[in-house]
C-alpha cells in the first residue's frame, strides 16, 4: 500500500473519532494539505461562516491599499474616517484620544476601543446574548461602532496594550472603504476573492459568489452550515449580521485553501506587507499570539510537551473555525467544527492532524 495512503488513512480515523463525539452537531469540515497529501473530511463543499478567520483577509486589504499608497497604516485615524464614526469610542479618562489612534493600532489590537462581541456592557446581557435572543436583529456596521460608543468604555490608550477587537476591525474596514474607493464586499471579490480563485465566497449580507449583491435571506440561498453561538444556530439568523469587517465572509474549505495558498505565495501581498502582518509583538492567549490581522500558534503555550512543533500562522474563528500553515514544511490545515463550545476540541483535532501530518513529511 502506498505510504500517503497509510496517512490519509490515519487522518480519517483522527476525525471520525472527533465526529463521533459531536452529538447534534455535523461532522467537522476538514480540509489537511502537506506535500503529495490531500485529505478532506466532513461536508467538503458546503459553505460556512469563516468568523474571525476573516479578519485576515480584511488586513490583506488594508495592507495593499498600504502598497498601492492609498492607505497611510500610520496616520491617525481622524485623517481616515469621519469624525462623526469616531465620536466617543476612544474617549479615555475623559480625554478623547482618537487623534492617536491609527490603521496599524486597529490592526494590531492596539487602538484600545471596546469590543462590542465580547468586551463588557452596560446593557445587563452580553452581546452573543442579543444576538441568540433576538435571531431577526439587522446591523449595519454603524450599528455596531454605536453599541460600543453608548454601552462599551476604551480599555486603553492608544497602543497602550493589546486587547481584541471587533469594534477596531469595524473602523479598520471602514477606513479601507473610504481610502478605496468602494464598499468592502465590493474590494473583497476584486482583490482577494477574484485573484485567488475563492468563486464561492462571498460577504454574508452585502454580497453573493462572484460579487452580486445579497439576497433578502442569504444563509438559507447559500445553504450555510450550522453555526452555533452559545448554542443556537445562527445560520439562518438576521442577527448573524452582527460580523463585518472582523469576520462577516462566508467561505468552503477549499476556497481557505486558495487564499491561504495566494497570500503565501506572494499573490495578494508582498513580502514586506507578509512580513510586517507576521511580526508577532503581543499575547492573544496561551499559546495563540497575534501580528496585524495574522496569529500564530506556539503549541507549547497549550502543553509543555508540544514545544517541539513548528510554529504555524493564520487565524482562528470563535467557532472553531481554523486557517493555519506552515509554509516552510507546505502544511495546511483548515476546520470547521460549527460551534463556540467546540474551540477546545477544534484544537485537539488541529493537534492531532498536525503531528500527523508533520510524521509523514519528514
Amino acid at each position: 500500500m502506498p505510504r500517503h495512503t497509510h496517512v490519509t488513512a490515519d487522518l480519517a480515523g483522527i476525525a471520525d473519532g472527533v465526529a463521533r463525539k459531536r452529538e447534534g452537531l455535523p461532522a467537522p469540515q476538514v480540509l489537511a494539505i502537506a506535500p503529495g497529501i490531500e485529505f478532506a473530511a466532513g461536508d467538503r463543499h458546503r459553505r460556512f461562516h469563516a468568523a474571525s478567520v476573516g479578519k485576515m483577509l480584511t488586513a490583506t486589504l488594508a495592507f495593499q491599499l498600504a502598497e498601492r499608497g492609498r492607505l497611510d497604516l500610520d496616520a491617525p485615524v481622524t485623517n481616515l474616517l469621519p469624525a462623526s464614526e469616531l465620536a466617543g469610542l476612544f474617549v479615555h479618562y475623559g480625554t478623547d484620544a482618537a487623534a492617536d489612534v491609527t490603521a496599524r493600532h486597529l490592526l494590531t489590537h492596539t487602538s484600545g476601543v471596546a469590543d462590542y462581541f465580547e468586551g463588557p456592557n452596560d446593557t445587563g446581557a452580553s452581546f452573543a446574548r442579543r444576538i441568540t435572543s433576538h435571531p431577526g436583529e439587522r446591523f449595519t456596521p454603524a450599528d455596531l461602532l454605536a453599541f460600543s460608543r453608548d454601552h462599551q468604555r476604551p480599555v486603553a490608550r492608544p497602543g497602550a496594550k493589546f486587547s481584541y477587537s471587533d469594534t477596531g476591525y469595524v473602523l479598520l474596514a471602514r477606513a479601507i472603504e473610504e481610502a478605496g474607493g468602494a464598499s468592502l464586499g465590493a474590494q473583497l471579490h476584486e482583490r482577494i476573492l477574484a485573484p485567488a480563485g475563492m468563486d464561492a465566497s462571498c460577504l454574508l449580507f452585502h454580497t453573493m459568489p462572484g460579487g452580486a449583491t445579497a439576497v433578502g435571506e442569504p444563509g438559507a440561498a447559500l445553504d450555510l452550515a450550522p453555526i452555533l453561538i452559545d448554542d443556537v444556530d445562527l445560520s439562518r439568523a438576521e442577527s448573524l449580521s452582527c460580523d463585518w469587517g472582523g469576520g462577516g465572509v462566508v467561505t468552503t474549505v477549499d476556497d481557505l485553501h486558495r487564499f491561504a495558498a495566494a497570500w503565501h505565495g506572494g499573490a495578494l501581498v508582498g513580502d514586506g506587507s507578509r512580513a510586517q502582518m507576521a511580526t508577532i509583538e503581543h499575547r492573544f492567549r496561551a499559546g495563540i499570539h497575534y501580528g496585524a490581522g495574522l496569529m500564530q500558534l506556539r503549541y507549547g503555550g497549550f502543553f509543555p510537551l508540544l514545544a517541539g512543533l513548528p510554529r504555524t500562522i493564520g487565524h482562528l474563528g470563535v467557532t472553531g473555525v481554523h486557517l493555519f500553515s506552515d509554509p516552510a514544511r507546505g502544511i495546511t490545515i483548515i476546520l470547521n467544527l460549527h460551534s463556540t463550545a467546540e474551540m477546545t476540541r477544534s484544537f485537539q483535532l488541529h493537534i492531532r492532524l498536525l503531528q500527523r501530518l508533520l510524521r509523514a513529511t519528514r
